[in-house]
């Protein structure tokens, strides 16, 4: 079982326009943790630094991670977190700062409500390009090999969504 009181890393994926950053942000208020998004960072570096950004964001965001949780507080990191080896990389923050960790996939499982809000949703990040349902359809998004606790936001309000993952985190036994 988790304690949610315990300093530990929240590792969100999932596609655009699942609910992630909604629930990560929902999550992050609710522990009183930091909140770190890949978006706002990616595109700070776009903005400040006039770079075609690749994996710097992550890389940025590992390193902020890391003093946050060698502290003591507990993370929130919201990214789409698609492919494996981010996944690897997050989860070797939290052991090197000697914290636990916990996966999170956000999924909506009916893809017309997820198109929905994928094609009506205006960007909260100044700058920042949202993808288009095709760009969604076609991401990169490699099969889960970790344990994680999954959340599926299809036709829940975001309190609902809150409090199933509160419960699942509760009661979850898979975290590093």
């Amino acid at each position: 079982m988790i304690n949610l009181n315990d300093p530990t890393l929240y590792i969100f994926a999932g596609l655009p326009g699942s609910g992630k950053t909604t629930i990560a942000r929902l999550l992050a208020r609710h522990l009183g943790a930091a909140y770190i998004r890949i978006d706002t960072i990616e595109q700070a570096l776009r903005d400040l630094c006039s770079i075609n950004v690749q994996g710097e964001g992550y890389r940025l965001a590992y390193r902020v991670v890391a003093d946050i949780l060698s502290v003591g507080v507990s993370v929130v990191a919201d990214s789409c977190n698609p492919i494996e080896l981010t996944r690897r990389e997050w989860e070797r923050v939290a052991l090197d700062a000697g914290t636990r960790y916990v996966n999170i996939e956000i999924v909506c499982s009916d893809a017309r409500e997820h198109r929905r809000r994928v094609e009506s949703r205006s960007p909260t990040v100044p700058g920042l390009r949202l993808p288009t349902w095709t760009e969604v359809e076609s991401r990169e998004y490699h099969d889960w090999t970790a344990e994680r606790v999954v959340l599926d936001t299809s036709h829940k309000s975001e309190a609902e969504c809150l409090n199933e993952l509160l419960s699942k985190l509760a009661s979850d036994t898979a975290a590093g």
